[in-house]
């Protein structure tokens, strides 16, 4: 295996694929944990799914992408390292489906919600044809920038409103510098949730994906 790949899940379109579902995992979990989720956001299977896991071991266990030492702020060395390795396994990734990167979607929870923004929105990057942040935050970074100039793909953001691991005022940020630079977000905030996914907010999902795809040419 080349050294900027990573090591992933697929589940198969159920015919020639009409887009990509790419679902980055929290940290400490790995390719398996958001992978029975690419069915619940795409049931007819009309996308190729992928579910990658992070390059890095740390304390406490499991697969991270970066490693924690201020919530909003990965640590640089690692993030840094981890989203170039993670883009051009990306890149690669829709070079070889046949597809536009407009017609990719990125969505993650938790450390995988901070990889969507870096990867959907670093300075330099590609267009997606749509975001999904669940329970994440635009990453600050020293030498790293978002770049929020339009046109914007299409963000759903989702958070749990008492969250005590990342602080849906987070997500709450992301928002209105989305709304900002123009954008009109997807913002689901779930009552009384903590560090976890809104099964109600899934569903939403779903038809918003359906409809972020819908727009463009297969």
């Amino acid at each position: 295996m080349p050294a900027d790949q990573l090591t992933f899940l697929t589940r198969p379109p159920a015919a020639e694929p009409e887009g990509l579902l790419v679902l980055f995992h929290g940290r400490g979990a790995d390719e398996r944990d958001l992978h029975p989720l690419l069915d619940l956001l795409d049931p007819e299977r009309r996308l190729l799914g992928v579910t990658p896991r992070g390059p890095l071991h740390l304390p406490p266990g499991g697969a991270h992408w970066y490693a924690v030492h201020e919530i909003g702020y990965p640590e640089p060395a690692t993030f840094t390292e981890t989203v170039a390795r993670a883009s051009a396994w990306l890149d690669e990734l829709v070079q070889d489906v046949g597809l536009p990167p407009e017609r990719a979607l990125l969505g993650g929870f938790s450390q995988g919600a901070v990889m969507t923004w870096a990867l959907g929105l670093g300075d330099g990057r590609p267009r997606p044809a749509g975001l999904v942040a669940l329970s994440g935050f635009m990453p600050t970074v020293p030498g790293f920038a978002l770049d929020l100039a339009e046109p914007l793909p299409e963000i759903a953001i989702g958070h749990g409103a008492a969250d005590p691991v990342i602080s849906v005022d987070w997500s709450r940020r992301a928002r209105a510098a989305l709304v900002a630079a123009g954008a009109s977000p997807l913002y689901h905030e779930s009552a009384f949730m903590g560090h976890s996914i809104d099964p109600a907010f899934v569903g939403r999902l779903r038809t918003w994906i359906e409809s972020v795809l819908g727009r463009g040419e297969v």
